[in-house]
């Protein structure tokens, strides 16, 4: 039993021994007394187990036939398992009359392993290859700060990098990192 079925059936323990009215059992249960009278009607019948929903473990009614997942998800296996759940779902209603929600279609491709969501997809980036050799591409680049404190204007520095070795070629403080026209 869940916790609030326990719960439920201590409070209507203590209102079968006249220790609370059913007033205040709706009122710690946070139901109507009508419901109250319904459930200790139960609870006399049957004990704390006559509390239990009678629903526990069956299937929903609005689930589909036993054999009629598998049918879809071989239908989209054979013929749309490249597609994403919208496109498929769309092919299953225009071409075989299959109508299935796309979220559903969705859930089943992606517990099947034609789909794979978004979040859980890796991205592969290729690293650019360095230049060969020295002084091939030279980076550059360039901070603004107060380099000398208070003794000097804000100043920025550029630095030249070599691409192929790494290597600091040249180092200038600037007035800026815009182009000057010296």
């Amino acid at each position: 039993m869940s916790r609030k079925e326990l719960d439920r059936a201590a409070v209507l323990e203590k209102l079968a021994g006249g220790r609370l009215t059913s007033h205040d059992a709706a009122a710690l249960l946070d139901l109507s007394t009508r419901h109250v009278r319904r459930l200790q009607a139960a609870y006399r019948g049957g004990g704390a187990i006559a509390l239990r929903s009678a629903r526990r473990g069956a299937p929903s009614n609005r689930a589909y036939p036993a054999g009629f997942k598998g049918g879809v998800l071989s239908i989209i296996g054979a013929h749309y398992g490249d597609f994403g759940p919208t496109l498929a779902a769309e092919k299953l209603v225009e071409r075989g009359g299959i109508a299935v929600s796309r979220e559903t279609v969705r859930q089943w491709m992606t517990e099947a392993g034609y789909w794979i969501p978004r979040a859980r997809r890796k991205t592969v980036r290729q690293l650019r290859l360095r230049r060969e050799r020295f002084g091939e591409l030279i980076q550059i680049d360039g901070s603004l700060q107060a380099w000398f404190e208070d003794r000097r204007p804000l100043c920025s520095v550029l630095v030249f990098i070599d691409d192929a070795t790494d290597r600091l070629v040249d180092l200038h403080f600037c007035p800026s990192e815009r182009r000057s026209t010296t």
